[in-house]
């Protein structure tokens, strides 16, 4: 029975494209948010932390244009790249404190950045799979 079970269940490239699109798409949303309300916040955390505030638009590289071409699975490890290095800038400048704490529910104080960090760390070694627009170069 868990042979026949593992042999149904055994799709790698539908788990790399469920895993590439839904972390994507909820990245997305965070920079759909960016595009409709604007990076003030950004800026005044920037400027909290005496760096230019044109680092900040940066931020649509990673909420933005990483995560569409994450969906179709076009620059696939590059993308991630991009999403994992928002995730550290994000920690930088809000999440700091909150590193070693829990939340009143037990959750780690900046799970949320790191489950988006995990993800993206996941998907630039497993790559898009078979179900992207742009397959993976073989670079061995």
């Amino acid at each position: 029975m868990l042979t026949t079970l593992n042999r149904y269940l055994d799709a790698p490239d539908l788990g790399k494209f469920i895993l590439r699109v839904s972390f994507a798409a909820m990245m997305l949303l965070h920079g759909w948010h960016k595009i409709t309300h604007g990076i003030d916040g950004i800026f005044n955390m920037l400027t909290a932390h005496g760096l230019p505030t044109v680092i900040g638009y940066g931020v649509y590289l990673g909420e933005v244009v990483a995560p569409v071409l994450l969906i179709l699975g076009v620059l696939t490890r590059i993308s991630a790249i991009l999403m994992l290095g928002t995730m550290i800038f994000a920690w930088a400048l809000a999440g700091t404190a909150l590193t070693f704490t829990l939340t009143k529910v037990g959750a780690w104080g900046i799970e949320h950045m790191m489950v988006y960090f995990f993800a993206s760390l996941a998907i630039i070694f497993l790559g898009c799979g078979r179900y992207s627009v742009m397959t993976n170069p073989n670079w061995r």
